[in-house]
């Protein structure tokens, strides 16, 4: 049987090589710690310390600032320097818990739990107490994402352990040396979800993480693992749930109208820990990579610590450095300040000797139709991009301008190195600003 898969895409050098073999490396930050209230889509966290107060690691301090919306807690004991904006790694400014790290991580108490003792609403409770998000980038809150609407209808939970985005290992590691909590967590949601099955879906590129997996979950009925084909982008939501059912989603649908929830390794994993383990979302794994750091790695960092310190650790940047991205380098942020906190949903730091956007020169397009071809939303990106070039708003919709999932596809393949996904993205923006106005 051929592997799992779906239509369009691309396969760029995927870089991984130079950390997949470095193992998880716990590190403890030096210097202040800064805790964005902004991570993760929804209402904003709200401040529950203030100046002068002494916290625990473990310990909230910042609560919910509505239903989508989750609590903030401290990764390490200190006393509040203050609530001031700081710059985040997608350049802007966020109101921020400023914490003085006191170097003892001295942690409030937890309180575990046995699975088979809690109900649904214990469960989901848990989970939002813990302040669990999307850790793949999209830091939707989680608690809100396992209750839809009609829990009856969903059929599969997807762990979404592709990684497709170029040099990133994170999840790799973490399945690698911890498969036991990315299966402990997919059974916690499966608690939620009487009628569903599991699927753990892996590329074909990460054979020994298929065989560990597939080795432990073969005694339990619910859960299989899905073997994919190695293409970027497998792991986006949209692809996944294709390659994997047949069904399709669009823009204005979420996967549970088609009967599927889908949630990252490292998400799973930090249900695991809030749920069972009773610890709330302190810590994350981390890929400093890149050709252009002196030792790539993984590692294991607390939120809130400075981005400086763990490409410092990594050996620091070469002089011949062109361009440091929070991120991959298809969907990532391209950054010009290293002093910006690891939050959430930080995934990778990826550091490179050359810039090839900025080094491409932009020239007429000659309706080749590459773009069209790899496109996995199945839209014209040439087109679109010439709307949202124009500013033509209403054209842009007609032509299914929403379905673009910004994957970065087009631009990688168009031999005129037209920034078509940037134009896109933009107009994408604009759109969502003029329907939430309306």
């Amino acid at each position: 049987m051929g592997k799992l898969t779906f239509k369009g895409g691309i396969h760029p050098y995927d870089g991984k090589d130079l950390s997949k073999n470095s193992p998880i490396e716990k590190y403890l930050p030096r210097g202040e710690m800064v805790y964005p209230l902004s991570q993760h889509i929804g209402a904003p966290s709200v401040p529950c310390v203030k100046k002068g107060d002494h916290v625990l690691a473990g310990q909230k301090i910042a609560e919910a600032g509505g239903f989508v919306s989750v609590p903030l807690h401290a990764s390490v004991s200190g006393t509040v320097k203050g609530i001031e904006k700081r710059l985040t790694a997608t350049g802007t400014m966020s109101d921020s818990i400023i914490i003085e790290n006191d170097q003892q991580y001295t942690e409030q108490e937890f309180y575990s739990a046995e699975l088979s003792s809690l109900s649904k609403e214990e469960i989901l409770s848990r989970i939002r107490e813990g302040g669990v998000v999307g850790m793949g980038g999209a830091g939707f809150p989680t608690h809100v994402k396992l209750a839809p609407k009609d829990p009856e209808k969903i059929e599969y939970i997807l762990v979404n352990g592709a990684e497709c985005e170029p040099y990133l290992t994170s999840d790799y590691r973490r399945m690698l040396e911890e498969p036991e909590k990315v299966i402990s967590g997919l059974e916690v949601i499966l608690r939620l979800f009487d009628k569903a099955k599991g699927y753990i879906c892996i590329e074909d590129n990460k054979p020994d993480c298929i065989e560990k997996m597939r080795a432990l979950v073969k005694d339990r009925p619910r859960i299989e693992v899905k073997e994919l084909l190695t293409k970027y982008p497998q792991g986006g939501e949209r692809t996944l749930i294709y390659a994997v059912t047949g069904r399709e989603i669009n823009s204005s649908m979420l996967p549970a109208d088609v009967g599927c929830i889908v949630d990252n390794v490292e998400t799973v994993t930090d249900i695991y820990q809030a749920v069972v383990a009773g610890r709330p979302v302190m810590s994350r794994i981390v890929t400093v990579t890149g050709n252009a750091v002196a030792n790539p790695k993984n590692f294991s960092v607390l939120t809130g610590t400075c981005m400086q310190e763990l490409v410092d650790a990594a050996g620091g940047l070469k002089d011949d450095t062109a361009k440091v991205v929070s991120g991959g380098p298809m969907m990532g942020f391209a950054m010009y300040d290293l002093n910006v906190p690891c939050v959430k949903t930080t995934s990778a730091f990826l550091c490179l000797e050359r810039d090839q956007v900025s080094e491409a020169k932009m020239t007429a397009c000659i309706n080749c139709g590459r773009c069209v071809r790899v496109c996995p939303g199945h839209v014209l990106p040439a087109r679109l991009a010439t709307l949202a070039e124009r500013g033509d708003m209403t054209g842009f919709e007609k032509m299914d301008g929403m379905e673009c999932c910004e994957c970065g596809c087009c631009s990688y393949v168009c031999p005129a190195k037209r920034p078509l996904t940037q134009s896109i993205k933009s107009m994408r923006k604009m759109v969502l600003a003029s329907r939430r106005k309306k």
